[in-house]
Parts: C-alpha cells; structure tokens; sequence
C-alpha cells in the first residue's frame, strides 16, 4: 500500500513533535495502569518514524525487528491492540483485508480524510474541513454530540484513471 502525506502529517516530523506526542503516549499508559515497557515504546516510535502513515500489524513488525530483533509478531498485535483499547492509535479498514493503524492524534482529530485507489491501493490524505456544518447541525437538531468519526472516499487515483483511459 502506497501513502501520501499532506500537510497534517508533516506537523508529526517535528523533533519536537515527536517528543511530545511519545511523552503523551507514555503517561497515557501509565494512567490505566500499564507498563511502558521497551516493547511497546519501540512500537509506537515505528509509528512517529515511519514514511507511511498506516501501518498494519506486519508493517509494524518488520520496521521494529530491525532495531529490537527480539520482539514477537504476537507482541506487535497485542501491543496494536492495547493501544487501540486505550484510544492511542485509530484501527483503520482499507477494504483490503488487513487491519491499518495511525497514530490518534486528538489535536488533529477529523482533520484529514482518506481518498483510497480501488486500482493500485494507494491511500491519499487530505485535510478540509467541510463537515463542521454537519456537525454542528446535528448537535443543534438531535442533540447528539460528535466525537468520533471516519471518512473514506473509494474510488481511482490519477494514475489508475490515466492507465484505465488508455485501455
């Protein structure tokens, strides 16, 4: 699977960035009650390092085996799991059968969505906030305050719709 980046990704590249969120990420943890353990550190950094924003439970495992090669593919999705569990990472279903992660950021909750290619399998990010009407709308009609939600759009990517053209 191919990800491209947008601009909302890139705040996550900052040293600073990066400190802040795993600090975030640790006291979290210890919050419910769990230990930080090098495992699990080790995880969640493949999360802050990685090119790719989505990440499956075998993506994750090849990235950490190269600096921890001790580390167990059953660690990796317990681990997934767990901070799953704790709201740390969003579980994500491309439709490719294969469980997606990405770092729950709630400073940039619902500020990107997801375009997916139904050729090639690429996943685009962008950032719009166009629902914010949506959602105000619905607190004012029915009451109901939004706190979570996920929008994907399928469909074919340029160079997929430029290859189907040519056909």
């Amino acid at each position: 699977m191919i990800v491209i980046k947008t601009e909302v990704l890139h705040k996550l590249n900052k040293p600073m960035k990066k400190a802040a969120i795993m600090s975030n990420l640790k006291k979290k943890i210890r919050d419910h009650k769990y230990k930080f353990t090098t495992q699990r550190q080790v995880i969640l950094q493949a999360f802050l390092d990685s090119q790719e924003n989505h990440m499956s439970a075998e993506d994750v495992f090849t990235v950490v085996r190269k600096t921890y090669p001790d580390i167990g593919l059953a660690t990796v999705y317990r681990a997934l799991e767990l901070f799953t569990a704790l709201d740390l990472l969003k579980k994500l279903d491309f439709g490719d059968g294969r469980s997606r992660y990405e770092i729950n950021d709630h400073n940039l909750s619902h500020s990107h969505y997801h375009l997916i290619c139904l050729g090639c399998g690429r996943v685009t990010e962008f950032s719009y906030d166009f629902l914010s009407e949506v959602k105000d709308k619905i607190r004012k009609d029915n009451g109901f305050e939004i706190v979570d939600y996920q929008l994907k759009f399928y469909g074919y990517c340029r160079d997929c719709e430029k290859k189907k053209n040519q056909e």
